[in-house]
């Protein structure tokens, strides 16, 4: 789905305030759930969510958190519902050379280039799968207001752009839970980019005593080079494509074409064609982001040119107080 311009205004509309009543109903069901118990598994459980729906970042900094594991010598496993996946009933071990996005959805297909990735519908059933395979740390990719595991650190992604957007849960707002019961089930909050928005979200964060971090987008700089020079035509299906087009401008790159999807989009042979013919009339490149890659059909035209992606990475204000979080956790 697209997020409603709505959602992301400072204060309510009327959009919203219609739809308040629906809201307050949803956010009293969900605000109860994450007040349930969750099971352990016999291994540290890390929940890297957000409070609203959408893309704040939460898969480039889950990634980013394997890294620092697996450098430090520990085995961490992820462990995810699959977005748009089929194979969910039952969890299943991620194998990027043999799955599809169709099958296991896009974000576990990128984490399983990290680490082991575990999908299925019921978290818990994953978490114990990827205990039992020998993972030392289980990293959850959203789920911060699940409740079927028992978590040791949870971190709330931001994005500083927008925030919590109107303050109101769904269908009236972005968020998935109200946030007096959110703050509760939250133990660091990670703020990705600048804005005034995310700025007020640290500054509540800060008076609840939550440690903050501060993380940038910071595109891969071999794939900027490649690209620098030419005449681009971006396109995307994340939560909020306005931030891969601005990742693409604050790069220096030449972006003469753009185009946005739904989040999770599932793109069609003719959509592909159809981008590619704009592309060449604009005499230019196509550029989209590694998730809306491992969505595209893979059979391309016969003499098609190259789809180029811009691959991203968070860059860390603060590394050493993650590293020092983590290892009171795991001994990192």
């Amino acid at each position: 789905m697209r997020a409603p311009a709505f959602w992301w205004r400072p204060r309510p509309g009327l959009a919203a305030r219609a739809l308040a009543p629906a809201g307050a109903a949803y956010g009293a069901v969900s605000g109860r759930r994450m007040g349930m118990a969750g099971t352990r598994v016999g291994v540290p459980v890390i929940c890297v969510g957000n409070f609203t729906v959408g893309g704040a970042g939460k898969t480039p900094t889950a990634i980013e958190i394997a890294r620092h594991l697996v450098a430090a010598g520990h085995e961490p496993a992820f462990v995810s519902r699959g977005y748009g996946g089929a194979a969910r009933s039952a969890p299943l071990r991620v194998d990027p050379a043999r799955h599809a996005a169709a099958e296991v959805g896009d974000e576990p297909l990128l984490l399983a280039r990290v680490a082991p990735c575990f999908v299925g519908a019921d978290r818990l059933a994953a978490a114990r799968a990827a205990a039992a395979a020998g993972a030392s740390a289980v990293l959850m990719d959203d789920g911060l207001q699940n409740p079927a595991l028992a978590k040791d650190l949870r971190v709330a992604v931001v994005d500083g752009a927008v925030g919590i957007g109107n303050g109101l849960c769904l269908p009236a707002g972005p968020l998935r839970a109200p946030m007096d019961r959110q703050w509760g089930g939250v133990d660091l909050v990670l703020v990705v980019g600048p804005g005034d928005a995310g700025d007020a979200v640290a500054a509540e964060a800060a008076l609840r005593r939550f440690p903050v971090l501060r993380a940038t987008v910071e595109p891969d700089a071999r794939a900027v080079g490649a690209l620098s020079g030419r005449r681009l035509f971006a396109f995307t299906g994340i939560g909020r494509p306005e931030k891969f087009f601005d990742t693409l401008a604050g790069a220096g790159l030449d972006v003469v074409g753009r185009r946005a999807f739904p989040d999770h989009h599932a793109f069609t042979a003719a959509e592909r064609d159809a981008l590619l013919r704009d592309a060449a009339a604009a005499g230019a490149v196509l550029v989209t982001t590694e998730k809306d890659r491992v969505r595209l059909p893979a059979d391309a035209p016969f003499g098609a040119p190259p789809i180029a992606v811009l691959p991203i990475r968070l860059g860390f204000d603060d590394p050493e107080t993650l590293a020092e979080m983590l290892g009171r956790l795991v001994g990192a």
